[in-house]
């Protein structure tokens, strides 16, 4: 028999719809091992609200889709409720997550696919948490080497910078910076994705790319240096691009990877364009990790509002790149 992916996957903030996604995942067929880490009596409760029947089972082998859900426990603190964040709870829902990475790092897990936590309960006055993305990269001892990447079907969007304030964006892109980015991107649509000469678009940072330092100088001092140096070492990279006409037709024709330098550079044309089918995927890591592309979505909790497509889409992703690694 052939093996099978063996998914972990983190059932989010106990308040958001995580645990509603969680009983849609029941009565979903996938050719996958799949153990969810959260607290049985809050997805039972949710269940309850959507009036779905599941249990809890030990049964090893493919998720059949059949109303069972395989789960590794977590006792929360407070009962959930349903779109009231709870510090106490989430941050057991925290443990969970460091749980379910050193899970994956033993390899007793193929891939690890996260459900939307809430940043700013998980933060303090003097520990600010900034996502999940830099979270398990320093629970791998990865700091630093992560490459946040969105994927689609039609589209792959990765970022120079992630969670951090635009003004703080132009200090945080550097030469060195941006030649593990494009190193690890190159690396990994080869490996995970199985893109034999991946084509990278790097988009630039001031508007028409600082045109010849009219508008800023990234793009001379320090963008198109390192683009050069790749290119020397056989990466197929180019650019800086007006991130304006980076996501034209044409240019996404011969583009297998785009490389923005910030946040919304890179997930506002990539939301705009496949909203809800979209994966959130971790590069750069000695794990497996895949996430949704959207949030806790508090104010839907338990309503008839709430898409599965981009959970259900990072599960199949997570297992085409487990495969890809067999």
């Amino acid at each position: 028999m052939k093996k099978i992916p063996n998914l972990i996957i983190t059932s989010g903030d106990p308040a958001g719809i995580g645990l509603d996604l969680c009983v849609m995942l029941a009565f979903k067929k996938f050719l996958a091992n799949i153990t969810i880490i959260g607290n049985k009596d809050a997805i039972l409760s949710r269940a309850k609200q959507q009036k779905k029947n599941i249990i809890f089972s030990k049964r090893l082998g493919s998720h059949l889709g059949n109303g069972e859900l395989k789960i590794i426990n977590l006792e929360y603190r407070n009962p959930v409720v349903p779109g009231q964040l709870d510090k106490n709870n989430s941050l057991k829902q925290l443990e969970g997550l460091k749980n379910s990475i050193e899970l994956c790092l033993s390899k007793k897990f193929d891939a690890l696919i996260t459900l939307p936590i809430h940043k700013k309960i998980l933060s303090s006055k003097g520990n600010k948490f900034s996502g999940h993305t830099e979270y398990i990269a320093d629970i791998c001892n990865h700091k630093g080497k992560e490459v946040m990447l969105l994927s689609n079907k039609k589209l792959n969007v990765a970022l120079a910078t992630t969670h951090i304030s635009l003004k703080d964006v132009p200090r945080k892109i550097t030469q060195k910076g941006l030649r593990t980015t494009i190193s690890t991107l190159h690396n990994d649509l080869r490996k995970k994705f199985k893109i034999s000469c991946p084509k990278i678009t790097v988009t630039g940072l001031n508007p028409h790319s600082g045109e010849d330092g009219e508008f800023g100088d990234e793009e001379i001092k320090i963008i198109k240096p390192v683009v050069s140096e790749m290119q020397e070492l056989g990466i197929s990279v180019n650019g800086p691009i007006p991130s304006d006409t980076a996501f034209t037709p044409k240019i996404m024709s011969k583009t297998d990877c785009y490389l923005a330098m910030y946040h919304d550079q890179g997930l506002a044309p990539f939301k705009a364009l496949t909203f809800g089918k979209g994966v959130n995927v971790t590069l750069g890591l000695p794990i497996i990790r895949t996430s949704v592309d959207h949030g806790t979505g508090l104010d839907i909790v338990g309503s008839n509002n709430i898409d599965p497509s981009s959970f259900f889409e990072s599960i199949k992703l997570a297992i085409s790149i487990a495969k890809n690694q067999y």
